[in-house]
């Protein structure tokens, strides 16, 4: 008897958990609305292409709301728990009128703030002009909570202010063009997970980013952003940048001889930020991000996370085409690979940097090269270990492995920003096993270099040895 009870129940809770979990299907995004801020449910959205207009917004639909240190008005907010979202075969199409739509006030496409969900194989686009800016700014994907997923998602980000200059008129809070920001998937909270995903990105602002995350996962994402020839700004004989006489943010008429990206980073991390977890705001930087198999291309960096804390790890990740490969500060870069065309392959971010072990192969041009700060690699702090591989193939006449000194770098000509630039580097370990010439500067010392390329050393107590 005990046993036939004890089969009951089991059968009972079977059923049970079957029906909690079976999957439901739903034909409309109105259909699909009442289901986000469930528990425990798995729902597919039926395939096809699906709209959200500004229009829309007027007649009162998608008017969700989050507020910490701004509100921020949201078009679908997951707000359940323990769930799962299948949109494969869906493209969610949003007019970029939008971002205008609900006035000066930040808009969020698409925001977790449950727990342990998952939402996959979303194709996300901005439908408009590139110039269509949000009133304030805006972003297309925002993960709060803990323990979420996003996988296999498409976004197509587009909309901002001023676009095609990159950061050369203002980014933060000094600005000679104001701007307004549109990036594409921002990872706060408790170890969430960006999972193969691909992004084009056609937007001023950042395109992974995090910000009050701890143990944020991005593995195996695609970016894919724009650049621009400074030579071909300076042509233009109207717009935002011809009305301010090309006058940049720097203190200074834009310089010919640069590549720049019309976005931000590939992936960044901050060292501030504010997220809600259990309906609970934090305020906090970014601590133990990894980054796995990402390949970004035409970014103003690919993989920069010198801001965040604790252990930083990446791995597998190249870096094309953009204006500065890596910059993690600390941690470990392993197996990791990126091109010179336009900027260095590793760039240290302040002085202070320490502890820096990096594997980074130095790739094949991808573009024609236009690297005006005539870097293969900088390099300043101290107790790094790096690694450069490369052929002669990618070797390009006039570039240079720098170790301390002038970085070059399109913002810190003429004295701007000296407190990134110019910097000693000391008491690490470089293994240059590419045929790149490297120059240890005057403020070098201390430094054990191995070296297939020339070394020029014009420092104190260095130790270079040919390879």
């Amino acid at each position: 008897m005990k046993n036939r009870v004890t089969k009951i129940l089991l059968i009972l809770t079977i059923c049970i958990t079957s029906s909690v979990f079976s999957q439901i299907t739903v034909n409309s995004l109105s259909e699909l609305m009442p289901y986000l801020d469930d528990n425990n449910v798995s729902v597919k959205l039926k395939p096809g292409a699906y709209s959200i207009t500004a229009e829309d917004v007027a007649n009162g639909l998608y008017r969700k709301e989050v507020k910490l240190k701004n509100l921020s008005k949201v078009l679908l907010l997951f707000e359940g728990n323990n769930s799962t979202y299948d949109f494969t075969g869906v493209t969610l199409n949003i007019d970029t009128k939008v971002l205008q739509a609900y006035g000066k006030i930040q808009v969020h496409e698409l925001q977790i703030i449950g727990n342990n969900n998952v939402l996959k194989n979303l194709t996300m686009v901005d439908n408009g002009s590139v110039h269509d800016a949000p009133s304030r700014r805006a972003t297309n994907i925002v993960m709060d909570g803990s323990h979420n997923r996003i996988e296999g998602f498409h976004v197509t980000t587009k909309g901002s202010f001023p676009y095609g200059y990159g950061d050369a008129f203002g980014k933060g809070g000094k600005t000679v063009i104001k701007h307004r920001k549109h990036s594409a998937c921002l990872i706060r909270g408790e170890s969430n997970h960006l999972k193969d995903s691909k992004f084009i990105h056609k937007s001023y602002g950042h395109c992974i980013f995090m910000q009050g995350a701890n143990n944020p996962i991005i593995e195996g994402c695609n970016v894919i952003g724009e650049v621009r020839k400074t030579d071909d700004m300076l042509k233009e004989t109207s717009g935002p940048a011809y009305d301010v006489g090309f006058m940049t943010v720097w203190g200074y008429k834009l310089p010919k001889g640069y590549m720049l990206s019309t976005g931000e980073a590939g992936i960044r991390a901050y060292n501030g930020g504010e997220t809600i977890i259990d309906g609970k705001e934090f305020r906090r930087g970014t601590s133990n991000p990894t980054v796995l198999n990402c390949t970004i291309k035409y970014m103003r960096t690919g993989v920069t996370i010198a801001h965040a804390t604790g252990k930083k790890y990446v791995e597998g990740c190249k870096a094309i085409a953009c204006e500065n490969g890596f910059s993690l500060g600390s941690g470990e870069a392993v197996n990791c690979s990126a091109d010179c065309v336009f900027g260095p392959v590793y760039s240290t971010t302040y002085e202070r940097d320490k502890n820096y072990n990096a594997e980074i192969t130095i790739l094949p041009p991808s573009e024609p090269y236009c690297n005006g700060s005539g870097s293969v690699a900088y390099i300043g702090g101290s107790e790094h270990k790096i690694t450069f591989h490369g052929t002669d193939e990618v070797v390009e006449k006039g570039l240079v492995i720098k170790v301390g000194g002038q970085k070059g770098n399109i913002r810190l000509l003429y004295g701007n920003f000296p407190h990134q630039n110019d910097f000693e580097g000391s008491n690490f370990k470089l293994n240059n096993f590419s045929n790149y010439p490297v120059k240890l500067s005057n403020k070098s010392f201390g430094v054990k270099v191995k070296s297939s390329g020339k070394v020029t050393d014009l420092g104190n107590s260095n130790k270079v040895t040919k390879i």
